[in-house]
């Protein structure tokens, strides 16, 4: 169950980091953008950064609701793992 939460969780993160990565391009921001794409942290950071200015501030809580949702359902996958090899 928790490896499906966390495929879940990480498609959410996946469309969150393309909606980001496209409205930081269409807004000028060009390299930051490539950047982005290159390193999906760049444009987690700068989406905080510039979340207002790019009216993108539901995207990120999502985006980061997505990340939360993973590392939570990681550590109950690996201790439901930890219990079963006992």
């Amino acid at each position: 169950m928790a490896q499906i939460a966390m495929i879940v969780f990480g498609l959410g993160s996946l469309v969150c980091w393309i909606i980001m990565v496209v409205k930081i391009i269409q807004a000028g921001y060009t390299l930051q953008g490539v950047l982005g794409i290159i390193c999906g942290l760049v444009a987690f950071i700068y989406g905080w950064m510039k979340a207002d200015e790019l009216g993108a501030k539901n995207i990120m809580l999502a985006w980061t609701g997505c990340i939360i949702g993973q590392i939570i359902f990681a550590v109950v996958g690996g201790a439901a793992q930890g219990r079963l090899a006992h």
